[in-house]
Formats: structure tokens, C-alpha cells, sequence
């Protein structure tokens, strides 16, 4: 489906423009200005709309239509094919079609769009039984962040009675699927193994895991044929506010401040349209601004402007449930996790090479990569993939426009962040070492080691 601005979305913009554009930026010369981007309809593809709605794309020259896709390969195969320039991406996405996990093309991303806005749900019925296994507080409240080891004798009992336990992930090389797989993982379950003959991830698996889009995540579950799912916003305040399932835990205590989706270009488009390329970058770096600016006080007229149907079509007061600076796990159980979406604080939009890296660990981790790979591999890859040197020119050029400051980027990053422990089990990540990582984890691949048919060797 296509769309354009509305006459009042239009003045909206020009409004917003004569307070924010200074009259002496400069427009770069981008060599195409007319272009289709892509995206799923889920809380984390703001950037876009708000780039769009408010005519942050029309400042650089930029004719942009936006198209909302079925699915994320629907989604993947419009951009290698052309029919879209770029898209809304999960961040595996570009590093799995580089390096030849599923379908094959170089894909880079100038821009991360946002930190954290996942959640775990489970059924009501799962929620009851977990309930018993999970500590409460003077208030009678379940204490958080809850491990998936109250998960683990309700997946026992289910496994005895001869039922499998079936959970959803939007997937194969989403966030979700990894943020889900270490949460099994840290609880003591095992979710599955990949291998070049068995691309189920249902290797070995205690918990099976499939993919479900993150739409129909609420009526699956709803229907029984999963117990539980991971998903973006607002996919799980959705199963609260219809009453049929409980979100146990978000991203953001599995990992504090994790890297979730990208904007995708394939490098083809980025040789042949290198102006082009900066400027999409630096209309989205100013959506990014706008959503987390002045303590998130846009975040209102932004849950208005996602729940239309052109872009998430969701309820608003579901939009808002998560992106207003609170989280509602059981019914009534309203908390404050201000964080939850993040846009551009805490260098959100910044592609850290050390965030592709640790997407690879997790590719390699469950058998998507198959064989052991030195961590020159992991640096090269995340090189290929993420590249800093688009953004910093977007950067430099808002800089020079009076739309930012030095100090809101971080110029002289070597594309990794400092050591992280900021995970539910307490394990530290460093980009610089993803084999090292690897070798800390019980439950997964590492060193040498394969997935021959149904067993791990080496």
C-alpha cells in the first residue's frame, strides 16, 4: 500500500519545519530524490514516519514514499531486488545476507533506529504455573527481572505429558529470536540448535521455537499453537490490554540498553548514491532527536501519528503503554522502565561495530554460523556491514546546518563499545573478543564445536 502526506500532516510539517531549519542549511546534492522505503508495522519504525511526517526528508531532497510490508523477508527481498531503496530492518538481517545466511546480497546500515522495545509474553495458563516459581515482594508483587528458570519445570511438566512447547519468534536472525534464545538459555533451557541440513533451530531443543509475524503474535497465541512469544512493540501490551497473556520481561532487562532494529541500504545503492545515502541518514538522525527529545515530551504526538493505519495501526493507549516511559506486565501491573524505547539518547542511532559483532556471536552461538570463525572474521564482517563512516558524515553535516552539536554523537568511537555485564546472567560481553564470549556460555556452540546431525560434536 502507498500513501502521501494529508493536507494537515503538511502544515503540521511546515510548522514544525520554520521553528527547526535554519534558513542558512545547505541541501547536499543527493543523486536520486525519489525514493521507497519499507518497513513492519511496529512501534520501533517511528523514525520513518516521523522523518516523513515531519518533512525531515523533504529538507535534504528527498521525495520519499513509505510501504508497509507483510513480513521481514517480503521485506529483505524488496530492497536486494530494488523495489524498495532501503527499509526497517531487524539488525540481523544485513549481516546475515553478507554473509550468506539465508538470501544472499551485501546489505550495509548507516543508522541503528532505536535501543530496547522487546518483550517476552507467555499464555495466562503458562503465567499461572511460572507464578509459583517466582519470589514476590512485600507487596505481592513478582519480583523482576524474572529468569526463565520459573519457566523450566512448566516446560518439564508440559515435555512429560508428550507436549511440546512451542513458542514464537518473529525471525530467523531477528533480535527476537536471540534475545529469547539467551533468556531460555540463562534459565538453564535449551532452545534448539541451527545446522546447514536443519534450518528449524529445533536442534536439540527443549523449547521449539518458530516464527510467527509479529502481527499475529496475539491471536497465535491466543489460539494455543504457541505458549508464548518474543516481539517488538506493541505486540505484548496488545496480549495485556486483550487479557490473554502476561509479559514476564523485556529486552531491557535481559540486556540493559541492547541494539534492536537498523535501516538497511544494499552497498550497491550507497556507491552509486553516496549524497543520497548521508541525507536519508540525517533526516533519520532527526526523527531520532525529535522522539527522544526534552525527556521524551514528543512521545505523545508520536503514538498518535504511529497508530494511524498507514504506519502501526494499533490503539493508541496500547502504542502508549510502552513508549510513554512505563511497561504493563500483569494486568494492573503498571512500572516505570523509561527506557524501554530509546531513539537516539545513550548513542542509539550510531551503528557500533561491537553491536554487529554480538549478533554474529549469537548466529554462531545456535549454529547459524557453523563452523568456528577467528575474531578477525567477527571484526571484518561487522566492517562490511555497519558503517560509522556514513553516519559521522550525516553527523557532521547536521552539525554544520545548526540542527545539532558536536557533543550529541560520538565522534571519536572506534566502533566499540567498553566491555558489557549489563546481561540477566551476569556475563560479560566484549566486542573485541566474541570467542572468548562464546566460551562463557554453558549453553551453546563454541570453539571448535558443530552440530552433526541431532548431536553437537567437537
Amino acid at each position: 500500500m502507498m500513501f502521501g502526506k494529508g493536507a494537515t500532516a503538511l502544515l503540521a510539517a511546515t510548522s514544525c519545519l520554520a521553528l527547526a531549519a535554519p534558513v542558512s542549511a545547505e541541501m547536499l546534492d543527493v543523486e536520486k530524490d525519489e525514493l521507497t522505503f519499507g518497513f513492519i508495522k511496529l512501534t520501533d519504525m517511528a523514525p520513518l514516519a516521523v522523518a516523513y511526517e515531519l518533512g525531515y526528508f523533504e529538507d535534504e531532497g528527498l521525495f520519499v514514499t513509505l510501504e508497509p510490508q507483510a513480513n521481514w523477508k517480503v521485506l529483505l527481498d524488496g530492497v536486494i531486488d530494488g523495489q524498495l531503496d532501503g527499509a526497517h530492518m531487524l539488525a540481523g538481517q544485513p549481516l546475515a545476507a553478507t554473509i550468506g545466511f539465508g538470501t544472499e546480497a551485501h546489505i550495509i546500515t548507516p543508522f541503528s533506529m532505536d535501543l530496547n522495545g522487546n518483550g517476552i509474553t507467555v499464555s495466562n495458563a503458562v503465567w499461572a504455573e511460572m507464578k509459583k516459581n517466582i519470589p514476590h515482594d512485600a507487596d505481592g508483587k513478582p519480583v523482576h527481572p524474572i529468569s526463565a528458570a520459573a519457566l523450566k519445570p512448566v516446560v518439564e511438566t508440559y515435555r512429560a505429558e508428550g507436549k511440546p512447547f512451542n513458542m514464537g519468534m518473529v525471525f530467523p536472525v531477528s533480535t527476537h529470536n536471540y534475545e529469547l534464545r539467551y533468556w531460555l538459555a540463562a534459565g538453564g533451557l535449551k532452545p534448539g540448535f541451527y545446522s546447514p541440513e536443519n534450518v528449524t533451530g529445533q536442534i536439540d531443543a527443549e523449547v521449539l521455537l518458530s516464527v510467527t509475524p509479529p502481527p499475529q503474535m496475539p491471536a497465535t497465541l491466543e489460539a494455543g499453537t504457541i505458549y508464548g512469544y518474543c516481539v517488538g512493540e506493541p505486540w505484548n501490551q496488545a496480549a495485556v490490554f486483550k487479557g490473554i497473556g502476561v509479559p514476564v520481561i523485556t529486552d531491557y532487562e535481559i540486556w540493559k540498553n541492547n541494539p534492536e532494529k537498523v535501516f538497511g541500504i544494499t552497498a550497491a545503492f550507497a556507491e552509486e548514491y553516496p549524497n543520497t545515502a548521508i541525507a536519508v541518514t540525517k533526516a533519520l538522525i532527526r526523527a531520532a532527536m525529535w522522539l527522544d527529545a526534552n525527556d521524551n515530551a514528543n512521545r505523545a504526538e508520536a503514538v498518535e501519528m504511529l497508530s494511524r493505519p498507514e504506519y502501526v495501526g494499533a490503539d493508541a493507549e496500547v502504542i502508549a503503554a510502552s513508549m510513554t516511559g512505563t511497561f504493563e506486565y500483569e494486568k494492573g501491573d503498571v512500572r516505570e522502565v523509561p527506557d524501554f524505547n530509546v531513539f537516539f539518547r545513550h548513542d542509539a542511532t550510531y551503528p557500533f561495530y561491537s553491536d554487529a559483532v554480538w549478533y554474529l556471536t549469537q548466529m554462531r552461538r545456535w549454529g547459524q554460523i557453523a563452523e568456528a570463525r577467528p575474531d578477525s572474521w567477527y571484526a571484518d564482517v561487522a566492517a562490511k556491514v555497519y558503517r560509522p563512516d556514513i553516519y559521522l558524515e550525516a553527523a557532521k553535516s547536521l552539525i554544520d546546518d545548526g540542527l545539532a552539536a558536536e557533543t550529541d554523537f560520538p565522534m571519536d568511537s572506534d566502533g566499540y563499545k567498553p566491555a558489557q555485564s549489563a546481561f540477566i546472567d551476569g556475563v560479560t560481553y566484549d566486542g573485541r573478543a566474541p570467542n572468548a564470549y562464546l566460551d562463557a556460555f554453558p549453553i551453546g556452540l563454541k570453539g571448535d564445536q558443530k552440530v552433526v546431525g541431532a548431536a553437537v560434536e567437537g
